[in-house]
């Protein structure tokens, strides 16, 4: 008797702390949403402008996805249509400048079209955060150092409260002054320094340290 008590006793603590850990998850995500910028198929193999471990960065934003779809969270999926002279990719109207199949929206996501780096620059964005009482983002996409970058900082000055997924963003090698800097070093510099100052512009954390 004395057994089935403590069994049952145990089994309803364990419930009550998973009831709590859910209500303090939930309430950790309000005013949160995702954004995904530029997961395109022009930046994976075969595209007209292939990055370093886009295929990656694109599973890792798939899982993050996931998430915010399980728990009701609010999805923007941002779309880069050139539209400027001379634009070799995301052209319209091409299958390269389509949203990748990983992670394609669903009817009730938001998805915003822009035609500049920056996805507050010409697109309504901005007043579709503010219409959801969004305060806080969480940030995935490419490229980390063009959109990702430009975007987070552009979200600073808005007031929002950035997360970025660093291994949910991608780049590609560089060229300065004819040294070619490595994907890798440019994926590094550019996180830590919309991270310095103490994430002044931006939180970088991995998939796995978001999904704990």
């Amino acid at each position: 008797m004395k057994n089935t008590f403590t069994t049952f006793l145990t089994l309803g603590l364990i419930f009550i702390s998973l009831i709590t850990m859910n209500a303090q998850q939930k309430q950790k995500m309000e005013n949160t949403a995702l954004i995904i910028i530029d997961v395109q198929n022009d930046y994976f193999p075969g595209g007209k402008m292939t990055l370093e471990k886009s295929e990656q960065a694109a599973e890792n934003t798939r899982s993050i996805l996931e998430y915010f779809r399980k728990n009701n969270l609010p999805v923007i999926h941002i779309q880069h249509i050139s539209t400027n002279d001379g634009a070799t990719f995301f052209l319209p109207d091409t299958e390269g400048a389509k949203i990748n199949h990983l992670v394609l929206p669903k009817e009730d996501e938001k998805v915003i079209v822009k035609h500049f780096p920056n996805s507050f620059r010409e697109t309504d964005l901005l007043n579709y955060l503010q219409s959801q009482k969004i305060k806080n983002l969480v940030i995935t996409g490419m490229m980390t150092d063009v959109c990702v970058d430009t975007t987070t900082r552009a979200a600073f000055d808005f007031g929002f409260t950035n997360t970025i997924i660093g291994d949910a963003t991608a780049t590609r090698n560089r060229e300065l002054s004819g040294e070619v800097i490595k994907a890798a070093d440019v994926q590094k510099s550019f996180l830590a320094g919309i991270s310095a100052l103490g994430n002044l512009y931006a939180r970088v954390i991995s998939t796995n340290e978001f999904l704990k």
